[in-house]
Formats: C-alpha cells, sequence, structure tokens
C-alpha cells in the first residue's frame, strides 16, 4: 500500500467507495480482538461524509462493537471488483483509478440514525427496494456508529499502478 494525502484526495477516497460497493456490495472493517488478532467485517452500509467522516449502520455486527470497547482503532479496506474494470485495466496494462484503497480511523459512538442517514441508505438500496430480502435486510436500521479517518492508502500494484501516486 502506498500512503496518500487524506483530505487532498477524499473526493477521489469517496469516489472509490461507490464504486466499490457498486461492484462488490461491502467494504471490510479490521478490528482488534481480545486475543489481540485481527478480525474483519464486512459491512454493506458504510458511507463517507464529506469532511472525512463517515458511518455505518450497526444492526448486524457483534463483535465489532465489541472489539472497539476495547480498541477503537479500525483499518477499512474497499476493493473495486468490477469485472470490466479489472479486463480495461489489464487489457491497458495500467489502472486508470486506483484498483484498493484503506482507510485508518477510529469508530466513535453508536446513536440514532439521521433521517439525512435514513435516506442515504434507503437511496443505496433503491435498485433491490422490490425484493423480499430487502425489507428483510434492510428495512429496521436504527443505529449508526460513527467514525474518524486519520490516513489513506492506496493500492501499490507495479507498474500497473505506477501513474496513479503522486
Amino acid at each position: 500500500m502506498h500512503p496518500i494525502d487524506l483530505k487532498t484526495a477524499w473526493l477521489e477516497i469517496r469516489k472509490h467507495f461507490n464504486r466499490s460497493f457498486t461492484s462488490g456490495f461491502h467494504v471490510s472493517i479490521a478490528s482488534i480482538n481480545s486475543e489481540n488478532q485481527a478480525v474483519a467485517t464486512p459491512i454493506g452500509s458504510l458511507f463517507l461524509n464529506a469532511d472525512q467522516t463517515g458511518f455505518y449502520f450497526e444492526k448486524y455486527p457483534s463483535t465489532l462493537p465489541e472489539n472497539v470497547e476495547r480498541h477503537p482503532a479500525i483499518s477499512v479496506l474497499a476493493v473495486n471488483s468490477g469485472v470490466g474494470f479489472w479486463i480495461r485495466s489489464l487489457f491497458k496494462n495500467r489502472f486508470d483509478s486506483y484498483p484498493a484503497i484503506r482507510l485508518r480511523g477510529e469508530l466513535g459512538n453508536s446513536r440514532a440514525a439521521t433521517d439525512t442517514e435514513l435516506t442515504r441508505l434507503k437511496r443505496r438500496m433503491r435498485a433491490t427496494r422490490f425484493l423480499q430480502g430487502n425489507q428483510t435486510l434492510w428495512g429496521d436500521m436504527s443505529q449508526v456508529r460513527e467514525i474518524t479517518f486519520s490516513g489513506a492508502e492506496v493500492a501499490n500494484l507495479g507498474s500497473l499502478t505506477q501513474s496513479l501516486h503522486p
């Protein structure tokens, strides 16, 4: 991974996370458990705000909130898994945008979701709103956990990503 400036690259980071959700439907949040082992948790409801913060809906994760009580530091990995993105990049022998970005930060408080946050969730899930599982999975999301980010790194895949690094 190659470090990048969080503030100056934030818009591109947000775009990457949106593309990653479109292709993979989740990101992975790594935390440290009580045995000091890294644990990755898939999260399908992470949202990035305009100010290097974010939140996710905390309905299903159980070990992540437990781990954060002891150690609030986390790492979030978003990979653009789009087949077309990868085929084009391999054909051109270069990536035009980062294939993966990792954010470092700390989890904050769990709290009730605001109307704006619930609207963002509904907008993201609108493509599946007519499917029975949509309501089952995302119907009663009410709690979010805040995240403050402090650093960012991008994938370093040698010459394929060389032109992307400052």
